[in-house]
């Protein structure tokens, strides 16, 4: 177990890459079996899936598109409880399945309204894709359609994930030590 420090906290590896990626790539598998034969539309939620997004999608082999949104909820290590959407989506998606990607769903917050935003512009179906998940931490009640790794409420970073933007870039996960 390695010990890193960004910024003024200390984090410690929690979930290394291989985990990651088998994870992942069971996680290809189950989408690929339940939703192949939609030409999905797969909206990824920007900044901290975007390492995620790029994992999935080399691991999908059916016709698909993608698309990205900003959206935040996040200061330093915790929510604030309202949601600003930073980048639109304007993408025409009546009739269509949309998979939202996610690095990591704990409250559910985030999501709610954006799931309400994509029914409204008359989605199909939306689904949602998590690489991570603190089930203790959810508060909302739709379903979490397909789950990378569930994990308890810490505060992580690392493969995409950051602390105040920082810590993206780190191939695993690591969680902070002085909660």
């Amino acid at each position: 177990m390695s010990i890193i420090k960004i910024l003024d906290r200390e984090f410690e590896t929690f979930i290394r890459y291989e985990e990651i990626d088998a994870a992942i790539g069971k996680m290809a598998v189950t989408i690929s079996d339940e939703i192949k034969d939609k030409t999905p539309i797969f909206l990824v939620i920007l900044n901290g899936s975007f390492m995620f997004a790029g994992d999935l999608m080399k691991k999908l082999d059916f016709p698909c598109e993608i698309s990205f949104v900003k959206l935040a909820s996040y200061s330093g290590t915790q929510s604030t409880n309202k949601v600003k959407e930073l980048i639109g989506f304007n993408q025409d998606i009546k009739g269509r399945t949309i998979v939202i990607v996610e690095d990591i769903v704990d409250s559910g917050l985030t999501l709610a309204g954006l799931i309400r935003q994509l029914l409204s512009m008359g989605a199909d179906d939306v689904k949602i894709a998590t690489l991570l998940f603190k089930p203790k931490a959810f508060k909302e009640d739709y379903p979490i359609d397909y789950i990378g790794i569930e994990i308890p409420n810490d505060f992580i970073v690392g493969y995409g994930l950051d602390y105040y933007e920082q810590g993206r870039n780190l191939k695993d996960i690591y969680k902070v030590i002085d909660q």
